[in-house]
């Protein structure tokens, strides 16, 4: 168990380590956070720590850097989450209030969290259980060809080709009209029960180009955006510069991964919550020269989709926690209010 002062020094060396990204050492230390004790004490505590694992020495005659098991002690028990001013909030809210769909939400949060983090930012496409259909519309390209838009009450727009068959424009706009008389309002799953009985109530006639379009809604409809990751801030990896080949080239095959992202982004614990997986903590082999601070977005009881950073294990943890968090929050409320 490592005493008071113990936990003091490692909480300086992790502080001074991502504020100059050099190794620290013991005479740095007393001058800068008036340790009241000497060089000769600190560098005895920084041995115990270099023996439990908390630190190491790069380079023979050089300071003490964190290890991944130092950094995840100061996550866990030293450093506190700053929280945001005022005038970081009013930057996120201005930043977003003029998102108009849920793409648009997407990007601008992407954007927003590279910014402000000086990280990698990765959000997933949210899922939205408790959104309706809003709209439905067939637009007529050419005589047998159309396209069909979906338009769900969170903003979000969807649309799909379609093949009319010559249908005449009396018979496209009854369809159009009875889409809406009967979908509009309804959650996919009572959209996928409806369908059905729409097609049978459909005339003779139009039933064929009916059963077209009423299955071009519904895989709108379920089909699942959570699968769909988007990536942003990629150049801040340039901070990995002098280190390419070992550690920048692994991530940025690894941004290109789908599968990979969201399994960075799983294992969120919740909406509120910022889960923080540093090093080797990460599933991915070729990302466990990073750390990955994650969170859920949604409401209280549903959580929609989750979002995070990617950068350095040296990262200012405390201000990125705070920046996810806040984001996290702003943007589930966003979604939620429409």
């Amino acid at each position: 168990m490592l005493d008071d002062r113990k936990l003091a020094i490692l909480r300086a060396i992790v502080t001074d380590y991502v504020s100059m990204q050099e190794p620290v050492g013991s005479r740095a230390l007393v001058e800068r956070h008036h340790l009241d004790v000497s060089p000769a004490t600190v560098r005895n505590d920084m041995a115990v720590l270099e023996e439990e694992g908390y630190i190491m020495q790069p380079h023979t005659s050089a300071g003490r850097i964190p290890t991944d098991k130092g950094y995840r002690l100061f996550v866990d028990r030293l450093g506190t989450v700053k929280p945001l001013t005022i005038a970081e909030r009013r930057a996120i809210e201005t930043f977003m209030a003029g998102a108009v769909d849920i793409d648009d939400v997407v990007r601008r949060t992407v954007r927003l969290l590279a910014q402000i983090t000086r990280q990698v930012a990765i959000v997933q496409y949210p899922v939205l259980s408790s959104a309706t259909i809003r709209h439905i519309e067939i637009v007529e390209l050419t005589a047998d060809r159309g396209l069909v838009i979906v338009v769900n009450s969170s903003g979000k727009v969807d649309q799909r080709p379609v093949e009319l068959g010559g249908a005449p424009v009396d018979v496209v706009a009854d369809l159009r009209h009875r889409l809406n008389a009967a979908l509009v309002g309804l959650a996919p799953a009572q959209a996928v029960e409806r369908a059905d009985a729409l097609v049978d109530e459909l005339p003779g006639a139009a039933r064929p180009i009916g059963a077209v379009v009423v299955s071009a809604v519904l895989e709108l409809v379920t089909t699942d955006p959570s699968t769909r990751v988007v990536v942003g801030g990629v150049p801040n990896l340039t901070r990995f510069s002098d280190q390419y080949e070992t550690t920048v080239r692994p991530v940025l095959e690894a941004l290109e991964e789908q599968v990979v992202l969201l399994r960075l982004l799983g294992e969120v614990s919740g909406t509120g919550d910022v889960t923080v997986r540093i090093g080797h903590e990460n599933p991915y082999a070729p990302l466990r020269a990073t750390s990955v601070v994650a969170s859920g977005y949604g409401t209280n009881t549903d959580i929609w989709a989750n979002l995070g950073v990617v950068g350095p294990t040296r990262m200012d943890y405390p201000s990125t926690m705070a920046a996810v968090r806040a984001v996290a929050r702003y943007v589930g409320r966003f979604l939620a209010e429409g």
